[in-house]
């Protein structure tokens, strides 16, 4: 029986078709993956979508070799309660542990998701008595966190920190906030491009009451001596606050974490929802988190090559006369209308390049585009194969 009346379905009935219209329709998709090549309706591509950048998620040695070394009464498949309960297993202080030795002896705290990580930080935090000052491209989670909190917050425009700067000398002395939070990525994850995390690190250190929130999600493993992102790369690490991160894309695993100040972790140990009231992570991820993590601080080699490709990349679609913002393994190809970005990357599908169209409410109107996601799989003759068809 249908508990919904037929005008009810009617009105998404009819937002639904309006986005088929608009070329924004998302539909799932079943797919069957193989290393590099993703296989879909009988159709081998290469993937070129995927945030499996050190191709670690798609490694079968490296599962084998985690499962031999993993005896079975250790491969706890569920936590079966939040960790203030009975889900802090060992695992999950090993991988803390571990975490906090390779960020210079910071504290850390793990969390179910990068999601429930940006939703849950910024409203503990924060107060009425807290300003937030966010870059107008942060992912959705942290827009969704800024909006749970109960702080005031203005969005400053992208990459901009002149504009930053002028917004915090206009604030800081206004005596109805205790604090301000600036919020950034350290790589964007629909431009591929990079916040000058130093300057950042600079303009912070002049104003008393900023306390600063960087999301590594798509530079954790792949920037760095050890892979630790761009806060390693710039020997910023210690002068960001709130350094968080994923390791659902290059880590192959799931879940994010903070590197914070040990107050500021047990602060939120006692304040933060989404850590309070889920079920914590399975013993058994955090065990893969942990054997990925030792593996990745090592791979200086793939890292350098999936440099090596991203410039190549981003020289040569600026070359065909595509805007193109990126300066890391997100690659961008900017074509502006919703449709047309879709039929071009059905082309190339077709072609064998598994890339996905990017569109509104994704990226800002008339800025759909091609989202080419590189990995250390791929190969400069692959993308030779690319650029020609673009």
């Amino acid at each position: 029986m249908n508990l919904l009346n037929d005008t009810l379905l009617n009105d998404y009935a009819i937002k639904l078709d309006e986005l088929k219209q608009q070329g924004n329709l998302r539909q799932f998709t079943s797919n069957v993956q193989q290393g590099h090549v993703i296989e879909i309706n009988s159709q081998k591509m290469l993937n070129l979508s995927s945030n499996d950048y050190l191709g670690l998620a798609s490694d079968i040695k490296l599962r084998e070799q985690f499962f031999d070394e993993t005896p079975n009464e250790l491969r706890i498949m569920s936590s079966s309660s939040s960790r203030l309960l009975t889900g802090n297993f060992p695992e999950y202080e090993q991988l803390e542990d571990s975490l906090s030795q390779a960020f210079q002896g910071r504290a850390a705290l793990l969390f179910n998701s990068g999601y429930h990580m940006n939703i849950g930080i910024l409203p503990a935090l924060s107060d009425s008595r807290t300003l937030i000052l966010a870059d107008k491209l942060v992912h959705a989670s942290m827009i969704d966190g800024i909006r749970l909190s109960t702080a005031k917050y203005v969005r400053y425009r992208h990459n901009d920190l002149n504009h930053l700067t002028q917004l915090l000398q206009k604030y800081h002395a206004d005596e109805s906030f205790d604090r301000i939070i600036v919020v950034t990525e350290s790589i964007f994850s629909m431009d591929g491009d990079e916040t000058d995390l130093a300057e950042l690190v600079r303009i912070k250190k002049q104003f008393s009451k900023v306390m600063l929130y960087v999301d590594e999600a798509h530079a954790m493993g792949v920037r760095g001596e050890q892979g630790l992102g761009c806060a390693e790369q710039y020997g910023v690490i210690d002068d960001i606050d709130l350094l968080v991160g994923t390791f659902g894309k290059a880590l192959a695993s799931v879940g994010g974490y903070l590197i914070c100040h040990p107050i500021i972790r047990e602060y939120l140990i006692n304040s933060m929802r989404p850590l309070i009231f889920s079920t914590a992570q399975p013993p058994m991820c955090m065990a893969w988190t942990d054997f990925i993590f030792q593996k990745v601080l090592t791979l200086k080699n793939e890292r350098q090559h999936l440099s090596n490709i991203s410039h190549y990349l981003q020289h040569a679609i600026l070359s065909k006369g595509f805007d193109c913002p990126s300066t890391s393994h997100i690659v961008p190809v900017i074509i502006g209308e919703s449709q047309k970005t879709v039929d071009k990357a059905r082309q190339l599908q077709q072609a064998g390049f598994y890339i996905m169209p990017v569109r509104p409410p994704t990226v800002p109107k008339h800025s759909s585009r091609l989202r080419i996601s590189l990995t250390t799989q791929v190969s400069q003759t692959d993308l030779d194969q690319l650029v020609a068809l673009l």
